[in-house]
């Protein structure tokens, strides 16, 4: 996967000399530039047609964008209860609290999804409107698709770096186990290149082994960030850890490690 290395406003110091003030200033403008573009785009997807559907091991979906504060009613409902059917396992008797962060988030406007829709009746071409200013863009959506999935994403800061953190990956039993969960994060790695992010990052429950194997597979590490990096002794308290997958030298240096323990 090509990165966008290159593209990124990291800052040249030149060797051995701290940067200025004015350079760190200039720097950090205009990594938040990147941040706010990134967020300003409506529909992530359109740029990638490959990736609008899925047709693997017996399973045939299609995905569509979507905002933390436009998700419907049933939308909301649908992410509460495939949370609590995945997760509450997972977080033990931290799921209560747990479960009404997560409710809060799901409805920021920084939020964003990508929704997997299973189809039965082929695609249709779908417009999305643009408010006073007409057709914004077209692309293959599902004709009445029912939802078994979605992802949550956001473009933030991590040690002053931009990356995309991946806020959940949920999907049904019946979706599981075919590809699709690969292909999702593909996906997201495509977009974080594609807006100049430094890295894709997540955080992963210590009891849920099977995501910590799959994401390892994946090629995710233990991030610097994550509690067993910061502090050994607050590592062994916390009940989850941070991993990520780095796009160039300079945030792989600040935020990866292969070899720490959760």
């Amino acid at each position: 996967m090509a990165t966008a290395e290159k593209k990124r406003p990291w800052i040249s110091s030149g060797a051995g000399r701290r940067p200025s003030r004015k350079e760190v200033l200039e720097r950090k403008k205009a990594i938040g530039e990147l941040i706010r573009k990134a967020i300003s785009v409506k529909d992530h997807l359109v740029q990638f047609p490959a990736f609008h559907k899925f047709q693997r091991n017996g399973l045939s979906v299609c995905l569509e964008s979507g905002c933390g504060d436009k998700l419907t009613l049933p939308m909301r409902k649908y992410i509460q209860n495939l949370l609590k059917v995945n997760m509450e396992e997972p977080y033990g008797p931290e799921w209560p609290s747990e479960e009404k962060i997560k409710r809060q988030e799901m409805v920021a406007p920084e939020a964003r999804y990508i929704f997997i829709k299973q189809y039965s009746n082929g695609f249709t071409t779908e417009c999305s409107m643009n408010q006073g200013a007409g057709v914004e863009h077209n692309h293959t959506s599902c004709n009445e698709g029912r939802l078994v999935g979605f992802v949550h994403y956001r473009f933030v800061l991590e040690e002053d770096l931009p990356v995309v953190y991946v806020y959940e990956l949920q999907m049904e039993p019946s979706a599981q186990g075919k590809g699709l969960g690969k292909f999702m994060m593909q996906l997201i790695e495509q977009i974080a290149c594609k807006n100049q992010m430094g890295a894709v990052m997540l955080t992963v429950q210590k009891a849920n082994t099977q995501a910590m194997a799959f994401y390892t597979k994946l090629r995710y590490v233990i991030s610097s960030t994550s509690p067993s990096r910061v502090d050994p002794q607050i590592g062994i308290e916390k009940s989850y850890g941070i991993l990520c997958k780095t796009f160039d030298s300079q945030t792989k240096s600040k935020l990866e490690d292969g070899d720490e323990e959760l």
